[in-house]
């Protein structure tokens, strides 16, 4: 073979060399830098993230009861429901409502208790220190009166009529000019009581020389003006007829 043969041989192989590594080299430089083409992803695909409800699919879904009040940790970015600030908050709320509920069950009772007045007993004293059988008669008027007004109302009373000085007369037993009457209320209108002035009394023993007998409906105390003022110091009413 001359050497002219040889160069040609020599050239073909190498084109065919060129040509078959052209398309090798093409598809190992697409291998490196080819990108598969994908589709859409569907409405529920989700990629994989550390946080995956930050690229979630927002979706419609009946409201949760109210769990008390929620916090946001920041580097999470997702909300977490505040265990311990909840349960303060119940406890509150259960504390409040209980208490309401206590309330509207005594507000009827305490509409009763309103209603009904406190009942007291009233205290008049009535002071007789004259011998006039008029001031006496008006004195058990007024005790009469006084004790019918407050039974109507039905409340209680309690009414002393104290004697002193000339008005010891009206409960002597030998002298009294309404004997008569204070016998009756004594058993009609035991609210009504009798004070004696033992002062008075002595008083009058040593003027008469004698024994100053007191009506059996009344009592005698050791002076009638310290009785007046005692019981005003105690709140009672005063009246002198």
């Amino acid at each position: 073979m001359s050497m002219f043969q040889h160069i040609a041989k020599a050239a073909a192989m190498g084109a065919i060399a060129v040509l078959l590594t052209a398309p090798i080299a093409a598809a190992e430089q697409g291998g490196r830098y080819w990108v598969p083409k994908t589709t859409s992803p569907g409405p529920y695909w989700r990629p994989s993230t550390a946080n995956p409800a930050q690229y979630s699919e927002p979706t419609t879904t009946t409201p949760a009861p109210y769990a008390g009040p929620i916090t946001t940790t920041p580097d999470s970015g997702s909300i977490k429901t505040d265990r311990a600030t909840h349960g303060r908050w119940l406890g509150r709320h259960s504390t409040r409502r209980f208490a309401a509920t206590q309330a509207r069950k005594r507000s009827p009772l305490a509409a009763m208790a309103r209603a009904v007045p406190v009942s007291k007993t009233h205290r008049l004293i009535l002071q007789v220190n004259t011998n006039d059988p008029a001031t006496m008669n008006l004195a058990l008027n007024n005790a009469t009166n006084v004790t019918q007004y407050y039974k109507e109302l039905g409340e209680k009373v309690k009414i002393e009529v104290i004697t002193f000085g000339p008005g010891l007369h009206m409960l002597r037993d030998d002298t009294s000019p309404v004997k008569a009457r204070i016998e009756q209320m004594a058993l009609s209108t035991p609210e009504v009581s009798f004070k004696a002035c033992g002062n008075t009394q002595e008083k009058m023993h040593e003027a008469e020389h004698k024994d100053i007998p007191i009506v059996s409906q009344a009592q005698v105390v050791k002076s009638g003006v310290v009785r007046v003022m005692e019981l005003q110091e105690e709140g009672w009413a005063y009246l002198k007829p």
